[in-house]
């Protein structure tokens, strides 16, 4: 069964420039155990200006990746304070009506008592 190895950008690159710098094919395939077609392919791209364009957006998925687990930690954070908030509202004593206080009697009644 053939194995699937991704390889990055860098270790592409550096690979390219081996090659370029007098590397042969054969001996850049043994030290890093890859096929001598994907080296040609990494040294096409290389010279074609792809790999740059590779590293640029595995740079732009890092800062998304980054940006995207701090908006998760923040939502987690969000959840946290309004379960809390909930349980506070839940929990809290309910305000009174004067309207309905049996020991005070109706405002207006209390007010004209104090007045007489």
């Amino acid at each position: 069964m053939a194995r699937h190895r991704s390889h990055s950008v860098e270790f592409k690159r550096q690979v390219a420039q081996e090659f370029l710098s007098g590397e042969t094919l054969h001996a850049l395939a043994k030290r890093h155990d890859i096929s001598r077609q994907l080296i040609r392919i990494w040294v096409e791209k290389y010279e074609a200006g792809a790999l740059d364009d590779d590293a640029r957006a595995a740079d732009l998925i890092q800062e998304y990746e980054a940006r995207i687990a701090a908006l998760e930690r923040l939502v987690g954070k969000q959840a946290l304070e309004l379960e809390f908030l909930k349980g506070a509202l839940r929990d809290a004593p309910r305000p009174r009506s004067v309207d309905t206080s049996v020991i005070t009697g109706p405002a207006r009644y209390r007010d004209h008592r104090q007045r007489s």
